[in-house]
């Protein structure tokens, strides 16, 4: 193994890391508004674990192994498949700016960290925070007002693109 690989495979292992409270809580969790609410009041935009997570992701964007497919106005890359690092949850990082994504169904729901690259960036119309998609909704997520961080939780990794 190189070095490279051993330094994405203990980046990997970080994130997890820091996933873990997240996803231990997702775990037992229905996918829902009240699902939300909890993220956003443990996890929210002015926790401690959304400085570490911004500061991470940044950090490995800028390294180059975080979000290295696409285009310039949509970056993203699957970083840890759906498994037991993270409760059977895979993790997408996708950088977003003003942008339409493509549309997409979330067969086991889907739970959204929003961290904009500037304060007025909203996904879907949301401010910096969690968002949480229930089983069978489906969007095109969409960034305006500029840029964002956009990290996504599915379970079992489980998304239809339409």
């Amino acid at each position: 193994m190189t070095k490279a690989t051993t330094d994405t495979d203990s980046a990997r292992q970080e994130l997890a890391d820091l996933l873990a409270p997240v996803v231990t809580m997702l775990a037992v969790s229905k996918l829902d508004a009240e699902c939300e609410a909890r993220l956003n009041a443990m996890f929210g935009p002015d926790s401690l674990f959304a400085l570490k997570m911004f500061n991470f992701c940044r950090a490995a964007i800028e390294d180059g192994w975080m979000c290295s497919r696409g285009e310039p106005d949509l970056r993203y890359g699957r970083v840890i498949k759906a498994s037991t690092l993270c409760a059977a949850f895979s993790v997408d990082i996708v950088v977003m700016s003003d942008v339409v994504g493509p549309e997409h169904t979330h067969p086991a729901g889907e739970a959204d960290l929003v961290l904009p690259l500037n304060p007025h960036a909203r996904f879907d119309g949301r401010p910096a925070g969690w968002v949480v998609y229930p089983p069978g909704s489906s969007h095109a997520p969409t960034v305006t007002e500029g840029s964002a961080i956009v990290l996504y939780l599915l379970p079992d990794g489980a998304i239809d693109f339409h």
